[in-house]
């Protein structure tokens, strides 16, 4: 699914992938727990294994995953962007709302903009 919303050409799996894929630290209540220096340190290894794709975005399957790897790629200095699959959908068929563009870098934002006053 991922491959044919951005082509196969920009698609960068990770290593491990799948089921043995490493987790980014968020979930489970602890992205809201309070331990955040913790959190960061236990994140470090998702937050390598990102980097060591060079991928300029990482597809995150929930919103405390979203949230966790977005503060890992800041804190880690990376600044990798991180989108939700729905995003790349709605981007993808011209239907992302401009609020949900704020995630995107330069490189996205504009892509399948809609604009009501030039639409028939």
């Amino acid at each position: 699914m991922v491959k044919s919303v951005v082509g196969e050409e920009n698609f960068i799996d990770m290593e491990p992938n799948r089921s043995n894929n490493y987790c980014c630290g968020g979930g489970g209540g602890f992205l809201q727990a309070g331990y955040k220096e913790q959190r960061l340190e236990f994140g470090k290894l998702k937050d390598q294994q990102i980097q060591t794709t060079k991928a300029d975005y990482c597809i995150a399957g929930c919103h405390n995953c979203h949230a966790q790897i977005h503060e890992l790629s800041e804190h880690y200095g990376a600044n990798y962007g991180v989108v939700h699959m729905w995003t790349l959908i709605c981007l993808s068929l011209g239907i992302l709302g401009p609020n949900e563009r704020e995630y995107l870098h330069d490189d996205l934002k504009e892509v399948n903009e809609f604009h009501p006053e030039t639409a028939m």
